[in-house]
């Protein structure tokens, strides 16, 4: 059986003749690295110009050169910061260019051309991958990383890629959309909810229909890229282009100057207040921890493990929140939208916890759910001045 045959049946007994197909590339075929440099931060970088219609939230930076045009994002929620040609989006357009470029140089193996083929319902392990015209995702696609944390998916289409609505790029096995590049000669379209990985680097325009989400990025070198209600998270890959916030120490409910909040295109942003509004007591401030339940699941072997979920806090009169995996800190956010993706780990219970400063006089609180990966356990601290001044 060869390593293409396994990867479109996914049969679990051929993975050693995968592993001996993969270990007899050779050395000089190993790919380059693809480095976004300074576009790490961005989650939606645009050449012309970067449209929003309705209520997006983007978990990273937002910009665009060398056009200066962002309308509709008095809408969306954008938690990180906003670049409109200036030196920031210039640079990261070099360097988007660049990655693009690697991308594009990468060595395909005969088997790994997939031109003609849908890319929906295979299950492939990490390689680089090529479509010589157009390519289609209709459905799932299945990324395994065969439990390598490094693993890398290049997909290099020499046209469009298009995505059918309700299709999705689904990660396993510790798959993480930073190691996961899509090369697009032309534009890529995703469908309606389509649920997609990975950084998405066209080089003309992208555009989203309405509910799509991506954990990733979107970098399109010279056209527009087109939002409708998307999210579009790139928190689990980097941090924005902003200067970092120090973690506080325990009851420190200040916000260090000059840290970061979310902006809009026109506008200061939700910037910290001012020292003197945490001081006075206006209201006790409330919030509460909430995971979805995980609705992903396999036909095979019942819930596949495979999707991250979004913790959010909620509540009021909150001034940050610092969001940590296990004890290590994983996103730090600035309101309106209090929300950080978390990737799902299977095999043994996992801590988030929440840490909440607020506007007013309350004292910082640390609330905290243990999940299992696939449990819909979720813990919702009652709300009331009690939960957080005791």
């Amino acid at each position: 059986m060869s390593n293409r045959t396994f990867k479109r049946t996914g049969r679990i007994g051929a993975a050693l003749a995968v592993g001996c197909a993969i270990a007899a590339v050779p050395a000089t075929a190993q790919a380059a690295d693809i480095n976004l440099a300074t576009a790490s931060p961005f989650v939606v970088l645009g050449g012309s110009t970067v449209t929003n219609t309705g209520p997006s939230v983007l978990n990273g930076d937002l910009g665009v050169s060398p056009g200066t045009a962002l309308p509709g994002f008095e809408t969306a929620v954008l938690n990180g910061a906003v670049h409109a040609n200036d030196a920031v989006a210039a640079q990261a357009q070099l360097d988007v260019t660049t990655a693009y470029d690697v991308a594009a140089g990468e060595p395909v193996p005969p088997d790994n051309d997939l031109t003609d083929e849908d890319l929906g319902g295979m299950l492939l392990t990490a390689g680089n991958y090529s479509f010589s015209t157009s390519a289609q995702l209709t459905g799932p696609l299945t990324l395994n990383a065969q439990g390598n944390p490094n693993a890398r998916f290049v997909f290099n289409v020499g046209s469009q890629l298009t995505t059918a609505s309700a299709s999705s790029v689904v990660l396993i096995n510790g798959a993480s959309p930073c190691n996961v590049y899509w090369r697009v000669g032309t534009s890529a379209v995703l469908g309606s909810t389509t649920a997609f990985q990975g950084n998405l680097m066209a080089l003309a325009s992208i555009s989203l229909n309405n509910a799509a989400t991506v954990q990733g990025r979107l970098l399109a070198r010279n056209g527009q890229v087109s939002l409708i209600n998307n999210v579009i998270d790139g928190s689990m890959c980097g941090t924005s282009s902003s200067a970092p916030t120090p973690t506080p120490a325990p009851g420190d409910t200040t916000t260090p100057a000059g840290t970061p909040g979310s902006t809009t295109p026109g506008g200061s942003g939700n910037q910290a207040p001012p020292a003197s509004e945490s001081a006075v007591p206006t209201r006790l401030g409330t919030a509460r921890l909430r995971r979805p339940p995980t609705t992903t699941t396999s036909r095979r072997n019942g819930p596949a493990c495979t999707d991250g979920f979004r913790a959010t806090v909620t509540g009021r009169m909150i001034r940050r929140v610092i969001f940590s995996l296990d004890g290590k800190r994983i996103g730090t956010r600035y309101g309106p939208a209090f929300l950080q993706y978390v990737k799902a780990s299977s095999g043994r219970r996992h801590v988030i916890s929440a840490r909440v400063g607020f506007k007013d006089a309350t004292r910082s609180k640390t609330l905290k759910f243990r999940y299992r990966a696939c449990a819909a356990q979720v813990l919702n601290p009652r709300q009331g001045p009690s939960v957080f001044t005791g």
